[in-house]
């Protein structure tokens, strides 16, 4: 299922933190890696894009990858196996199988937020589509709750693997930073959801030409 259950059950922000780094990087390498996953640039933001830019950056993390993510690069989210999954590997340099199960182009930000070019096949009833919508929902069920938004962001997630788990916190960091900015701090998540953007155009396909 296309769920947010390792970021559902991630502790908040204060929580009791498990070892940050069991992949064995060593202490240098991991504080290496924390420096250069730091946010860049962020700047205040709408509520609206707040929460578009919260759902496709936890859309692409909770995606498996094993690699160093860099900003700028073209990156591609595919639907296999009822799972999310982030390719190097462009769709068309694939099978069929493949292409179909393709949801966009990703790309990381130098805040360290992700946007998504959307895959034309969003715009019908496929697998892919279907995964979307139901991991909006479940963001959507997640954002039911008197809890400010910043208390749910993933600070740090367990149980997810070592680039997705900073990546994670970069997120969080960087979304933490900007609702501050914006002096949208202690703002409920019931509260936020009044502004979020519709099932249909939070990630919306590209009209066909």
């Amino acid at each position: 299922m296309s769920t947010l259950q390792p970021f559902v059950d991630a502790p908040a922000a204060g929580g009791r933190k498990t070892d940050a780094n069991p992949e064995g990087k060593g202490v240098s390498g991991f504080l290496r890696d924390w420096s250069d996953s730091k946010p860049s640039g962020v700047v205040v933001k709408s509520r609206h894009n707040v929460l578009a830019e919260f759902f496709t950056s936890m859309l692409v993390l909770s995606a498996k990858f094993q690699f160093r993510p860099r900003v700028g690069a073209a990156y591609y989210l595919y639907w296999i196996d009822d799972a999310w999954s982030l390719s190097l590997i462009a769709p068309e340099e694939w099978s069929e199988e493949r292409r179909a199960a393709f949801a966009g182009t990703c790309e990381l930000q130098q805040d360290m937020t992700w946007t998504i070019v959307p895959s034309e096949r969003l715009a019908t009833e496929t697998p892919v589509s279907a995964a979307v919508g139901n991991f909006y929902d479940a963001f959507v069920g997640k954002l039911d709750s008197d809890l400010a938004l910043e208390d749910i962001l993933p600070s740090h997630v367990s149980g997810l693997p070592y680039f997705q788990r900073l990546y994670a916190s970069a997120l969080s960091r960087s979304l933490r930073a900007t609702i501050v900015l914006g002096d949208q701090a202690a703002t409920s998540c019931r509260d936020w959801l009044g502004v979020l953007p519709r099932r249909q155009d939070v990630l919306p396909a590209p009209s066909a030409a």
